[in-house]
């Protein structure tokens, strides 16, 4: 009898741990839509709700001349190119999928991506998020893409 009590409290645990997972991991799922929505609609301030006061914000990618580059930008030259987007342009990062990774108030988000730009395939890569449940609300800490026009399956597809 107590085997039975004592797996069926493992199971009960189990239970709840898994939707304090799956409740958390939707909530950070939730904040980086937003950022892209606010990305895709050139609404600085919708993209600005998602991220800590201290943002890290970097890029990388390999130039023409096969270097590899790193790029850091600051929130606000982020954010003043995401409100002078022309209304006539249209931005579309597709995300591919989501791997999201917590542990406390920390969590890491993998996410590859297309994008397209007035409708056309511009480039692929992956973004890398962190984010700090800044007390209940999860907050971008860190945001770091990765970009390139080779091996990508919206390139293959064309073929």
């Amino acid at each position: 009898m107590q085997r039975i009590i004592t797996l069926l409290a493992i199971l009960a645990l189990n239970y709840v741990v898994n939707a304090q997972s799956s409740s958390e991991k939707k909530a950070i799922k939730n904040t980086i839509e937003t950022f892209f929505e606010g990305l895709h609609k050139g609404d600085s301030t919708l993209v600005s709700s998602t991220l800590h006061p201290s943002i890290k914000m970097q890029t990388t990618f390999t130039d023409k001349g096969g270097e590899k580059k790193l790029i850091t930008e600051t929130k606000e030259k982020v954010l003043i190119s995401i409100a002078s987007k022309k209304s006539t342009d249209t931005y579309l990062e597709k995300l591919l999928s989501y791997d999201i990774k917590i542990d406390g108030n920390l969590a890491s988000v993998w996410t590859p991506y297309e994008f397209y730009y007035n409708g056309n395939f511009s480039h692929c890569g992956a973004n890398s998020f962190q984010l700090f449940n800044n007390n209940g609300k999860w907050e971008i800490i860190y945001i770091v893409d990765m970009r390139r026009r080779d091996n990508c399956e919206a390139l293959k597809a064309k073929k």
